[in-house]
């Protein structure tokens, strides 16, 4: 590949191969039968429509399957759309492997493992440590392959780990200071916080929600392994209640997500850090795909904001 999806402006053509990320079924105006695709490459992805589309092709083109296609790239309601005008399924004489389409986290999962384990053995107290630890090893090949979310924020293979070691970065500057923090707390609510998505979703290349996701959601699973892992481990006391306080009130509304608002002071750091992150985030990753003097397009996470990139800004 040349160039990915996300350099392409309004206009261009297309003429390479993608991954479908998603496929969903629709029917138009006129009663015949459509796919919306959302497609993906390293760079990022863009959506789709397959006119007419027969049952052959709703059997061929679903998720995490790679396409040849060529079309034009479009604009509907101010998002870029790609104007489909050949698809077809890859073959193998093609020379294209589905690593070559998702993009990676870009600090390195034997770097990100190191600064997880490194956090589990500042903390001092043994019931924190134990428990944390414990899931830290069972998850430990999910923990550096999947996503923290499938789309806005860290939406990319070992994006959970980077955006993990990212607030674990932002926490120990916090500590430093903020000393009446309890540094065992706040980490241990960094590395446990979001561990319930790798139920939630689906996987790392191409994440959808699981029915448990669709029908629990990652908070909710992730409170009750903590009481089911302490259970296993004969943990007993307030610490384990707290740690499950951090993963309920981490969204820091009802409205968000959060079945509690955060009531500790460290639910509270870890609401706002894990904020700060997702945002910073999402505004690098848009930045990037514009030029000095123009905007991004509207974030829908971002209250339907475009951000500016100025025509100063160092590089």
């Amino acid at each position: 590949m040349k160039k990915g999806i996300a350099n392409y402006n309004v206009g261009d053509g297309f003429d390479g191969f993608m991954m479908i990320k998603s496929a969903s079924k629709g029917v138009a105006s006129n009663g015949k039968p459509f796919l919306t695709l959302i497609l993906k490459d390293a760079s990022g992805e863009i959506e789709s429509k397959l006119w007419e589309a027969t049952s052959e092709d709703e059997a061929v083109f679903q998720a995490e399957e790679l396409v040849k296609l060529s079309g034009e790239v479009t604009s509907f309601r101010g998002r870029p759309q790609l104007k489909i005008q050949s698809i077809r399924p890859v073959q193998a004489t093609d020379g294209v492997a589905p690593e070559d389409f998702v993009e990676k986290a870009p600090i390195k999962k034997e770097a990100l493992m190191e600064r997880i384990t490194e956090a589990v053995f500042e903390m001092k107290n043994p019931n924190i440590q134990r428990l944390v630890r414990y899931f830290v090893q069972k998850y430990q090949e999910a923990l550096l392959t999947f996503p923290a979310a499938t789309k806005n924020h860290h939406a990319y293979v070992s994006g959970l780990a980077h955006h993990i070691v990212s607030m674990l970065n932002l926490a120990r500057e916090l500590k430093e200071l903020y000393p009446s923090l309890n540094k065992d707390l706040l980490y241990a609510g960094v590395i446990l916080h979001d561990l319930g998505k790798l139920k939630e979703l689906s996987g790392a290349a191409a994440p959808n929600y699981t029915m448990e996701g669709k029908l629990i959601g990652h908070i909710p699973m992730m409170v009750q392994e903590i009481g089911q892992a302490a259970e296993e481990l004969k943990i007993t006391g307030e610490e384990v209640t707290i740690l499950q306080h951090l993963v309920l009130s981490h969204h820091g509304k009802s409205e968000w997500g959060s079945p509690k608002p955060p009531l500790v002071r460290e639910a509270e750091v870890l609401h706002l850090i894990d904020m700060l992150d997702a945002k910073m985030n999402m505004l690098d990753r848009a930045l990037g795909k514009v030029q000095p003097g123009e905007f991004t397009e509207r974030l829908f996470s971002m209250e339907q904001r475009s951000f500016y990139k100025p025509l100063f800004e160092d590089k």
